[in-house]
């Protein structure tokens, strides 16, 4: 599994004008499932998330998690995030899980986050949909559970 953590002051996903989530101070994450995730990555990747310290302490210092300052996360599916670009110029996307495989382990992923205690809000799977964020620092981190282990 693939995530890019932007740390935001709000953020918002539309889909068809519709509004499906929205958070104010907290976490946007992208999140793409790879054919060889399991629900194991899930957990490790969403345990990394809940738990990095990239919110600011009373010195200004990122030094706090996400349940330290009450903030709330919006996860978005995005299959994009397994387009491989080194060959030619149209993104070859066959390491990216298949729909059925991919919307499980999504769900896994969510299911994990808000076990942790975390409000969580989310997009559609497998819908077009418009993202907005006011990115806070801006703070965006790449992270990927095959290097978590």
């Amino acid at each position: 599994m693939r995530a890019v953590i932007q740390r935001v002051k709000r953020a918002q996903v539309r889909v068809q004008g519709r509004l499906l989530g929205a958070i104010g101070a907290g976490m946007l994450v992208l999140v793409g499932i790879a054919k060889e995730d399991s629900v194991q990555a899930a957990e490790a990747l969403a345990d990394k998330i809940v738990n990095l310290r990239i919110f600011d302490d009373e010195q200004g210092r990122m030094n706090l998690p996400l349940a330290s300052v009450a903030g709330s996360l919006l996860c978005v599916s995005q299959f994009t995030l397994y387009g491989d670009c080194r060959k030619g110029r149209r993104p070859s996307y066959d390491r990216a899980a298949p729909p059925p495989q991919a919307a499980q382990l999504y769900q896994a992923f969510v299911q994990c986050l808000r076990a942790k205690g975390i409000t969580v809000e989310t997009g559609e799977f497998q819908a077009v949909m418009e993202v907005e964020l006011l990115n806070d620092g801006p703070v965006t981190l790449l992270l990927d559970s095959d290097r978590l282990f």
